[in-house]
């Protein structure tokens, strides 16, 4: 394939604080694995999002040996993430049904790249509203608080009703006929009378995570750039076959 269609932002992290991610989708093999070859030859760790199981299996089997995948976000760690600089979390990923795990899950994964532990509360959704009050106390010591749900989208703005943090609405494309892939509950964030919520496009856990990094950056709570991994992929010649 042509090195053109190849040119990995290595800098990103020194001038923004997060490093580029790369996401597969719409990647072919041969791209993915060249990608790969780039990193190692260059010592450096990824964050590798929408991976599907069957485009991880087609990989070369150098790179999937030092790939950290988990199927149920689609994510994958290439290298080693980022050392996890605390043990308390200072996010919470909220989740309103088991269907919308995978996207806060992607979240998660996210955060736990660049080294931060996230409490995960899950299948709190307003159709039981017990199960969320349950876990408020908790949600309530986060300074930012992710909030993935689908359908009518409402647990977001009862959530950012409830808690003084930073509330980020992460709509999902779970729901039925009017839920329309997630539309529906988009608008419902975009059109929340609960003050100060932010809100991600539908289905984007990695960009609902990169907003609580920056949100804690600027609270002073954690320092944006290049920080210590805890290991990188091992040097491989870009030479080698993929």
């Amino acid at each position: 394939m042509s090195r053109d269609e190849i040119n990995i932002d290595f800098e990103r992290a020194s001038r923004i604080g997060l490093e580029e991610a790369i996401l597969c989708e719409g990647k072919n093999t041969n791209q993915l694995d060249s990608i790969l070859d780039e990193a190692a030859y260059s010592g450096a760790s990824l964050l590798l999002t929408r991976l599907t199981p069957a485009s991880f299996a087609e990989l070369n089997s150098r790179h999937r040996a030092l790939m950290d995948f988990d199927s149920v976000s689609r994510t994958g760690f290439y290298g080693a993430p980022h050392a996890l600089t605390r043990r308390e979390p200072r996010v919470a990923i909220v989740t309103a049904g088991t269907s919308d795990v995978p996207v806060g899950r992607e979240a998660t994964r996210t955060l736990r790249y660049f080294g931060e532990p996230v409490l995960e509360v899950c299948d709190v959704g307003i159709a039981g509203l017990w199960r969320l009050l349950e876990r408020i106390d908790e949600i309530r010591k986060m300074p930012v608080v992710i909030v993935a749900a689908g359908m009518d989208g409402a647990l977001p703005s009862v959530v950012c009703g409830l808690v003084p943090g930073i509330v980020v609405a992460l709509p999902t494309s779970v729901g039925y006929g009017a839920a329309e892939g997630g539309r529906t509950a988009l608008n419902a964030a975009l059109a929340s009378c609960a003050s100060g919520m932010l809100t991600v496009n539908i289905d984007n856990g990695y960009g609902a995570a990169c907003a609580g990094l920056r949100a804690l950056a600027a609270f002073g709570a954690r320092s944006m750039g290049p920080v210590e991994k805890s290991g990188c992929p091992q040097r491989v010649g870009a030479d080698q076959d993929t």
